[in-house]
């Protein structure tokens, strides 16, 4: 699977951005996708996540202010989003897409988010 990730850019302290993340290749291998993301000096952590069926999960510092969909047909995904609102500044950071299949784990180029304070 290979996947290519765009949406990063600057953003003020409370505002938004879309992330976006397009899959291609074996995509009906997909069991699911998320968003990590790595800050400066810190561990890539998870963001959030979506299944095949739509089932979703969150970070506990970004309930309610992030929401992961996905373009879904027949249990398989071939697009991810990260709507992300009401931006912080800890929430600056390179985020990464990542698909899990069975038997592998794909990751996307990095797509750098950076809120001023």
């Amino acid at each position: 699977v290979q996947l290519q990730a765009s949406g990063g850019g600057l953003v003020q302290a409370g505002g938004s951005l879309r992330l976006s993340c397009a899959a291609s290749g074996s995509i009906n291998s997909i069991i699911y996708m998320g968003w990590y993301r790595q800050a400066p000096g810190k561990q890539r952590e998870l963001v959030a996540t979506i299944t095949t069926r739509g089932v979703t999960s969150y970070k506990d510092s970004v309930k309610g202010r992030f929401s992961i969909s996905g373009d879904i047909t027949e249990n398989t995904i071939n697009r991810m989003y990260l709507q992300m609102n009401s931006l912080k500044f800890e929430d600056t950071a390179v985020y990464y897409c990542n698909a899990r299949s069975r038997a592998t784990s794909s990751w996307g180029q990095g797509t750098l988010v950076t809120v001023s304070s």
